[in-house]
Parts: C-alpha cells; sequence; structure tokens
C-alpha cells in the first residue's frame, strides 16, 4: 500500500507541475487501519475558489478534493470516538480561512467532522446488522462569510463486519418422522441455520453443521443440514422416540467460530412388521344356556405389537364342531375378538362346543412377508351352564284397540306367560309402573287381563305404551317383560272445518257454470277408514244470483258462478257461506264464510290485477306485435307445406325411374310358400338326386308352350371335374343369342355325386318365346296374389328382352 501511495503522489505532482495554476493535492480518505485493503477505485472531484490577493478574482483550478468510500469497524469498544478518514481541500493553505461541514445520515450524532482539520470521526459504537452503510455530504466553506467555496460532494461510510452473530436456527426446535425398518440414508428432515453476519466477507456467515447427539442413529450434512437415518433396521418396538441435537457453527467451523443448537424430536412411525399372537392356545368360557341369539358370550384377544391401523385383527372362526352356533366379530376400540351366540343353546340337548378361532392382521405390509405368516390360531372351548329361565310370553308384543271414553273397568284384552322349566311354577302378572301415564289400566294378576281404571281420550293421547311383567311364583326373582301398545281410536268430537284460508277471485270475464275454486276441510277426529265431507251452500234453500257450491263427492267441492258479467265499478267483494259436515256419528258440520274478489284476467284466465284503479290501464299486446306473429306463423307454414311438396316430387320422380329399367326393379313380396308339404306345386323326388331329373319335363304348377323346349342340362359324369362343368356352362351362355344385350348374373351351380340327402333342387330354368298364361296363379288364394300380378302383365318388349333365371342350389349334408 506504501508503494501504491507513493505512486499515486508521484503523479499528482507532474499534474501539478504542468497545470497553468499551482494544484494542491489531497491526501486520500481510506479505510481506517485496514490492511490488505484495495486503494479505492473511483475518485471525485469538485472544483474550488481561489483567492488572488484580496481583489476577489477567479483563478481556474484543474482538480479540488478527492476521496472515496471510508470504512468504520462495528462494535468498536475504544473510550476515544473511532476515527474514520480526513477531508481536505486544495484551497485550504492552512491559515484557517476554510470551513469544512459535514450533513446527510447520521451528520452530528454519530459522525462528526473537524471544521478546520476535516477529519470525521464516529462518536458511537455502530453495528453492521442494524445498518450496513452511511451516506453523507461535505462541503467547504469560507470561515468568515459561510459562502461556498466548493460544491456539495456524496460520499458513503461503511461499516466494517466483524462475525459478532452466532448461526440461529429460526424453526427450531424441530420435530420429524421415518418408517422403522428403514434403509441407512432414509431422508429425515432438513434443517437451516442463518447467520446475520456478512455472507461477502471472510467466513463469518459460512455455516457447518454438525450432530452433537444422536448418533449412530443419525448423520447430518455437514453443508445443507439434512438429516438421514444411520442404523438400519430401528425398530420401534424397541425404541420410538429419538432426540438429536444438530450445531450450526460459522467461520466455516473453524475454531473460533460461533455456533448455535437446535433439538430435533424424531418419532419412528410404525409399520406391520409383528403379526398377531394370542396370549395362550385354549380359552375356557362358560355360557349360559339362557344367553339371548345376538348377545356376546365371551371375548378373546390376540395382542400385536404394532399400532394403528397396522394392529388391526381380524377373527374368523375355523369351521368345525360349532355348527354355525357362535360367530366372532372385532372390537374396533380395543382388537379384541367377541363371540356372538347366533342360535339358541339347550343344556339338556348340549353341554359343550369347541371350535378354533384364527386372528390375522387387516393391513400386511409386502415388505415383510418373509417374516412369516401373519395369523395365530387359537381353540375356545364352551361349556353351556343349566339354569332356572324366566316365564316366556306367547307374543313378542302385544297391541289392543279401545274407543275413547269407553266405561271405567271394560276388559281391553288379555296377555299370557308360561314357564317352561320341568317345575311348571304359576305365573303372575303386574305392570311395570314407569309414569302416571300408566294409571289408566290395571291387570289381573292370575288371567293376566287388562282393564280401564281412567277415561281415555284419544285428543289428548292416542296410544298408550305399558310394559306387563311376569313373574314365578316358585322364584320371584326370574321375571320377563312384553310390550303393549294400546290405541286409543276415535269418537267424533269435532266438526270439519276449510283446510286453508282460501284467497278466492272471480274474472270479470267468468262464463256462467265456470269453476273458479276448488276447496277442501280437515277434521281433528281420526276415523278408522278415513275421512268423508260434504259441502253445500247455505242459501242452497233459497235463490242465488251470483255463486253456488258444487260437491265432487272425493272430498272436494267447488265454487260455481251462475252468472256472468262482474264487474269491479259495480261490486268488487262478495261473501259466499259454505256448510262442510262430515261423516261421523254423530254428525258435525260447521259453516264457513268464503270471501270471492272480482279481478281482471288475461283470455286464459290468469290473473292480471283486483285493483280497482287498474280498471282503465291497456291489457294485452299491441295491434303491431299481433300482426307481426301472425306474419311468422304464415311464413313458418309456407315452408313446411313447400318442403312437404318438394319432398313429395322426388319421391314420385325416383319410383317412375325405377319402373322404366327392369334390371333395378325389385319387387318383394312377404307371402310363404308351403314348403317341402307342398306337394302339388313341385315333383319332390327331384329335389333329391340331380339325376332323376327328365329330359323335356315341365313344371306341373307351369302352363306349357308348344314353343317353349327346355335347355337340357349338361352333368358332368366326373364329379371331381368341377372346372370342366364350369367351363362348359360358360361357353353355353357366351353362345346363347337369346341372352340379353347387358350384363347379366348367371349361376353355375353344380352339387357333386355321392349326397345322403341327394339333390334338393327341381326348378328348371325355361327358355320360350311365347307367351305364357298365368292367370291360374289368381286361383291359388291372396298368398300368391302378388305373384299373380307380377306374371299377369303383358310384356312390351318379348322380342328384345329375354328375362333369364338363375337359380342357385344349396346341399345340405347330414352326417
Amino acid at each position: 500500500m506504501l508503494r501504491g501511495n507513493c505512486l499515486l503522489l508521484f503523479l499528482c505532482f507532474l499534474f501539478v507541475q504542468s497545470s497553468s495554476a499551482p494544484l494542491h493535492t489531497l491526501p486520500l480518505a481510506q479505510p481506517h487501519n485496514r490492511p490488505g485493503h484495495d486503494w479505492p477505485r473511483s475518485l471525485a472531484a469538485m472544483s474550488t475558489v481561489g483567492r488572488n490577493g484580496g481583489s476577489g478574482g477567479f483563478q481556474r483550478v484543474k482538480r479540488g478534493w478527492v476521496w472515496n468510500q471510508f470504512f468504520v469497524l462495528e462494535e468498536y469498544m475504544g473510550s476515544d470516538p473511532q476515527y474514520v478518514g480526513k477531508l481536505h481541500t486544495d484551497l485550504d493553505k492552512g491559515d484557517s480561512v476554510v470551513k469544512y461541514t459535514l450533513s446527510g445520515e447520521g451528520a452530528g450524532t454519530i459522525f462528526t467532522i473537524d471544521q478546520t482539520t476535516g477529519d470525521i470521526h464516529a462518536l458511537r459504537s455502530l453495528d453492521r446488522e442494524e445498518k450496513p452503510y452511511y451516506t453523507l455530504r461535505a462541503q467547504a466553506v469560507d470561515i468568515e462569510t459561510n459562502r461556498p467555496l466548493e460544491p456539495e460532494s456524496e460520499f458513503v461510510i461503511k461499516v466494517q463486519d466483524i462475525n459478532d452473530n452466532e448461526p440461529k436456527f429460526l424453526e427450531g426446535p424441530y420435530t420429524a418422522s421415518v418408517p422403522e425398518m428403514s434403509p441407512v440414508g432414509t431422508y429425515v428432515t432438513k434443517v437451516t441455520a442463518t447467520d446475520a453476519d456478512d455472507p461477502t466477507y471472510g467466513n463469518s456467515a459460512r455455516v457447518v453443521y454438525s450432530i452433537l447427539h444422536g448418533q449412530p442413529y443419525f448423520s447430518v450434512d455437514p453443508k445443507t443440514g439434512v438429516i438421514r437415518t444411520a442404523l438400519p433396521n430401528m425398530d420401534r418396538e424397541v425404541k420410538e422416540l429419538y432426540q438429536v441435537l444438530i450445531q450450526a457453527k460459522d467461520m466455516g467451523g473453524q475454531l473460533g467460530g460461533l455456533a448455535g443448537t437446535t433439538t430435533i424430536n424424531i418419532t419412528l412411525s410404525d409399520v406391520n412388521d409383528n403379526p398377531p399372537r394370542f396370549s395362550k392356545s385354549i380359552f375356557h368360557l362358560r355360557v349360559p344356556e339362557s344367553s339371548a341369539v345376538g348377545s356376546a358370550v365371551g371375548r378373546i384377544k390376540a395382542h400385536d405389537l404394532d399400532i394403528g391401523k397396522n394392529a388391526e385383527v381380524e377373527y374368523n372362526i375355523i369351521p368345525g364342531d360349532e355348527r354355525g352356533t357362535f360367530d366372532i366379530t372385532t372390537n374396533e376400540h380395543n382388537q379384541e375378538g367377541i363371540i356372538i351366540l347366533r342360535r339358541p343353546l339347550d343344556y339338556e340337548t348340549r353341554k359343550a362346543y369347541t371350535f378354533k378361532v384364527e386372528a390375522s392382521n387387516a393391513h400386511l405390509d409386502p415388505r415383510f412377508h418373509s417374516f412369516g405368516p401373519y395369523k395365530d390360531t387359537a381353540t375356545v372351548k364352551i361349556n353351556i351352564l343349566d339354569v332356572d329361565e324366566p316365564p316366556v310370553f306367547s307374543k313378542p308384543s302385544y297391541t289392543m284397540d279401545i274407543h275413547e271414553d269407553t266405561q271405567l273397568g271394560t276388559t281391553i284384552g288379555a296377555v299370557t306367560a308360561q314357564d317352561l322349566d320341568a317345575g311348571s311354577s304359576p305365573v303372575r302378572y303386574s305392570i311395570d309402573w314407569k309414569s302416571d301415564l300408566d294409571s289408566f289400566f290395571d291387570i289381573d294378576p292370575v288371567r293376566g287381563t287388562i282393564s280401564i281404571s281412567e277415561l281415555l281420550d284419544r285428543e289428548s293421547i292416542a296410544q298408550h305404551n305399558i310394559s306387563v311383567v311376569a313373574t314365578k311364583v316358585n322364584n320371584p326373582v326370574l321375571t320377563s317383560k312384553v310390550s303393549v301398545t294400546v290405541h286409543v281410536l276415535d269418537v267424533n268430537e269435532f266438526p270439519p272445518e276449510l283446510a286453508v284460508p282460501y284467497e278466492t277471485f272471480v274474472c270479470e270475464s267468468a262464463k256462467v257454470g265456470q269453476v273458479i275454486q276448488i276447496i277442501s276441510a280437515k277434521d281433528q277426529d281420526l276415523p278408522m277408514k278415513g275421512q268423508k265431507f260434504s259441502f253445500r251452500s247455505q242459501q242452497e234453500g233459497l235463490k242465488s244470483k251470483n255463486f253456488t257450491i258444487k260437491d265432487f263427492g272425493n272430498n272436494t267441492a267447488g265454487i260455481v258462478t251462475l252468472r256472468s258479467g262482474f264487474r269491479r265499478r259495480t261490486q268488487e267483494i262478495y261473501h259466499l257461506p259454505v256448510v262442510i259436515e262430515d261423516g261421523g256419528l254423530p254428525v258435525k258440520n260447521s259453516t264457513s264464510t268464503m270471501t270471492i274478489r272480482v279481478c281482471a284476467c288475461d283470455s286464459d284466465g290468469a290473473l292480471l290485477t283486483c285493483n280497482a284503479e287498474a280498471i282503465f290501464l291497456p291489457v294485452g299486446l299491441s295491434t303491431g306485435a299481433l300482426i307481426a306473429i301472425l306474419l311468422c306463423i304464415v311464413i313458418l307454414l309456407v315452408i313446411v307445406v313447400l318442403y312437404v311438396g318438394v319432398r313429395r316430387q322426388k319421391k314420385k320422380e325416383t319410383l317412375m325411374t325405377s319402373k322404366e329399367d327392369i334390371r333395378d326393379n325389385v319387387i318383394h313380396y312377404d307371402d310363404e310358400g308351403g314348403g317341402e308339404e307342398d306337394t302339388h306345386a313341385f315333383d319332390m323326388g327331384t329335389l333329391r338326386n340331380p339325376k332323376a331329373i327328365k329330359e323335356n319335363l315341365f313344371r306341373r304348377d307351369v302352363k306349357p308352350e308348344a314353343g317353349a323346349v327346355p335347355r337340357p342340362a349338361v352333368a358332368s359324369q366326373d364329379s371331381a371335374d368341377i372346372q370342366n362343368f364350369i367351363n362348359q356352362r360358360l361357353q353355353e351362355h357366351d353362345g346363347d343369342t337369346s341372352a340379353p344385350p347387358y350384363d347379366s348374373l348367371a349361376t353355375y351351380a353344380y352339387e357333386g355325386e355321392g349326397s345322403v340327402a341327394e339333390s334338393l333342387s327341381s326348378i328348371e330354368s325355361l327358355n320360350g318365346e311365347t307367351e305364357d298364361d298365368y292367370d291360374y296363379l289368381n286361383e291359388w288364394g291372396p298368398r300368391f296374389k302378388t305373384l299373380a300380378g307380377i306374371f299377369g302383365e303383358p310384356s312390351e318388349s318379348q322380342t328384345d328382352i329375354t328375362s333369364t333365371t338363375s337359380t342357385t342350389t344349396t346341399t345340405e349334408n347330414k352326417h
């Protein structure tokens, strides 16, 4: 650094010598005794105002004062203010005419400047983590007039970092978990420590992680802080919780670095690596024969060292000597096997049962199948105990009906119970008094008959539920209960009334006989077979002019108008009394008055308004809107008619075209022939053997013609030489001068010899030039009507067109 200072001073001296005015060098501000620091990279220059005698003339100065950023050590503990640097200007000749001023961040409170010498000091200790640098401004002024001698310049004082902060774990202590039996290197968690020191300067913020407590089970990456398992097959059942102490040390872990620690609580999560095991191989149970079906008669348990779903156990009874008498289920809370009785027990029939129970895990882990079968078995022996059973009622429950207001002491029914034991003890009956409501009834202790002790009211209580107790005389401890339900039947007490308060209106456009409202009724009474109401008008005997009531006979009625021409301006509200009667005994009735308002409605009868002031308001659509709607409808109808006409024209043209070309004219009819039973149309013997076809043999259902000579069929003597047969037929058709002048289909069907079923075909193609008479087809019935119509039409071009019929014969071989 000394060599650099000398070189800079020498360059400044050369520059001053070459200048037209004298130039004073400025000692550059630099870090306070900071060894090894680079020389400042940038220099700031200011123009200064010189003095020439006392005349106040100006002299150009090439360079004023120069400095770079200053550095101050943080956490300075000295007794004197810390020296920061020195400011100097060329105009300062040492005659105390220049004054230095300082402003900006911390000026006067943290930093101070000597006005005469320009020395800057820090008044107190600084913390880089609180503020890393300060920006200040300096200026040289005349000490007498305070007139600026130079423009104000800005510089920075940086706080130099020292290692005064230890690494800290902001998120600690940590909690993590890892499955038990994990291999070495399994990821557990990651910890991160932060250091508030300057990471760009030295190793103050370089953190290295190490593990202080928790070895040899876990390890930590010194750079990333990732914690992994260090031992294989750590068993949760042996040790579940591990506490690991991690240290983070700065200075790269070197001696003298600051350190921080955190704790990580690592829990081994459970996996299914343990099978269930019974504590003993045989379980002995004692079950009374009076145990109810569906009740739990015993409990067994297989212990699993795992927890959670890995410890869930399923129990099953291995089929054996139990014969379906018992079943077993799992208690989800404590994983016990609960043995359930499925059939009644009888000590006199069977005194003991023995069966085996298997316990297995519900959730298996395939990684540990090699550890062995995850199941265990145990034997259960159940001894049946003989007990003295209580009386048994003849029914599981009883139901009785009684009308309300029935006379006291009336018997409504009886219950029956008996002792099934060998002693056959007498039984006594009583009512289980659970509340004051049961005081409505009494029971005969010997016969079990139930009678009324207080008047019953269905509207207060419609149903009574009582419990009857049967007790053995020989052993009063043995009792049984049965539920008795008493329904109180209704007696007609209340008159009917309208179901809801109706808001009825009549349109001004209503017609005579129009139903304007449907009404119904309700009744607090409850008849056995439903309610029956009738409706009538109170003015039925009088001559009513406006409305009447029409009973529909289904518990509803309608309000019917007797006239038309209702007007709100004449009368807005009408009152109609309605008489409602029920069908009970005695008959009850009531009269309700309905209010009917006159309202304005649209053409469909929908309500528009009932207010009198709305009478003169316009109703409905405007004339223009109606005309537009009608035009749209007419246009749609025209489009539909045109579309239908075009479709029909297309169909007609297609049909005519198809009739002109007989090659494309396909006629289909669904007449069914007589099959093999029809022996009059064809010779069935010919179908069985193609060699039996006689030459010049005509069909019996076709009228023979003199000029029609059948073409002899060429049969191949060698049934294997099919190719020669086809070639002969091909040459025959090629040389046929009567064939049509366009392409036609010719079938070369040939049936070989040796078929057990023989030939099925006797149809031959006839080639005739004379016109045939097929009128006899009309006499065959309606099935041949379509065929008679086809052959009955005269042929218009017999000389030019010859119809060729090709028959394909199918041979069925029976094996």
